[in-house]
């Protein structure tokens, strides 16, 4: 679904609805550099909660722009019971070509590695290093004419959906979190993947070349927050909060163990492998990208790319000093 603001706040498109006003703040942390073919990979824990929207995906900056074809590849986990769809959205208009995959895995309480291949003949979608999707043909020839010159960023994302996708959100089940272990990307050359670059967020900080988002989220109930984005003992974590929020230490879920939910690793791709392409898609992410650009490439970058658009920071919302303390405290407890 494609939107767009109109006066007093309501959504325009094939119909016109104003959505409700929720005191929530969501987060979205993402890539200052956008990427050429490659495999692109993240391994996480999604967020758990019917109506949270818990993302991994691919963006072409500026696909909001009107007159633009959109490029966009996501995995989305929705509902209460953690369901997994994909979806390659392009064209001009956009078109989202959405899937659902019933693993048997549980995608809200365990880490599992989550795969793009992206090459010129192909999309696939790999989770823990089973091919779950393929794209060929007119899709895979949508991105190859229309993404593979600018490249695509890499964009984590959790956020409140509705009933017309995500489900039945309800601010009570508050706070709820995400967790990225890390991410990496090899390039594809000449039929092989190798490996560029790999971030295993242990600063404790924003790494080089990434950067947080700070508009509405795709259906406008929230605002990402820069607050909502940390780092803490080797996670990246991204919050789902109210506004007031200061996260309770009663409320801070454990991410799980560090090799729960996934093979040891993963589907990390290393110099001479064959690659094979991959992609997802997302409903409702009109205004992701667009902006200047910003920031350097995680690892050893090999492009420079685009940022991203949006309001000014807010300066209230989140975990608070609290809040932090306590998820830290998890973690340690759990790693330790």
């Amino acid at each position: 679904m494609k939107w767009s603001w109109a006066i007093g706040g309501c959504f325009v498109g094939a119909m016109t609805f104003c959505p409700v006003a929720l005191a929530v703040s969501s987060a979205e942390l993402y890539t200052a550099t956008s990427y050429p073919y490659g495999r692109f990979e993240a391994r996480a824990r999604l967020a758990t909660g019917d109506g949270v929207v818990s993302s991994f995906f691919l963006w072409k900056d500026g696909s909001e722009r009107a007159g633009t074809f959109w490029n966009e590849l996501d995995y989305e986990k929705v509902a209460a019971e953690c369901r997994l769809e994909t979806n390659p959205i392009y064209g001009n208009p956009a078109t989202n070509h959405s899937q659902r995959h019933p693993l048997g895995l549980d995608l809200c309480g365990a880490f599992h590695s989550y795969v793009f291949d992206w090459t010129p003949e192909a999309l696939v979608w790999l989770v823990d290093g089973m091919e779950i999707r393929r794209e060929t043909g007119a899709t895979a020839q949508a991105f190859a004419d229309n993404a593979a010159g600018q490249g695509m960023q890499i964009h984590i994302n959790l956020w409140p959906g509705d009933a017309s996708f995500g489900g039945n959100f309800s601010p009570a089940i508050l706070p709820v979190h995400q967790y990225v272990d890390w991410v990496q990307f090899s390039t594809y050359e000449n039929g092989q993947l190798k490996l560029a670059w790999r971030e295993d967020f242990d600063g404790g900080s924003l790494p080089a070349g990434w950067l947080t988002g700070n508009w509405g989220s795709p259906k406008k109930l929230s605002t990402h927050a820069i607050e909502n984005v940390n780092f803490i003992d080797g996670y990246a974590v991204l919050s789902l909060t109210a506004d007031d929020a200061r996260g309770p230490a009663g409320a801070m879920p454990s991410p799980g163990g560090a090799g729960e939910g996934s093979s040891a690793a993963g589907s990390a791709a290393t110099a001479g492998s064959n690659g094979s392409a991959g992609s997802g898609g997302s409903a409702g992410s009109a205004g992701r990208g667009g902006g200047p650009s910003a920031g350097a490439a995680p690892g050893a970058a090999i492009d420079t790319g685009a940022c991203s658009f949006g309001r000014a920071p807010r300066g209230k919302g989140s975990l608070g000093a609290v809040g932090l303390a306590a998820l830290a405290w998890l973690l340690r407890r759990r790693r330790g």
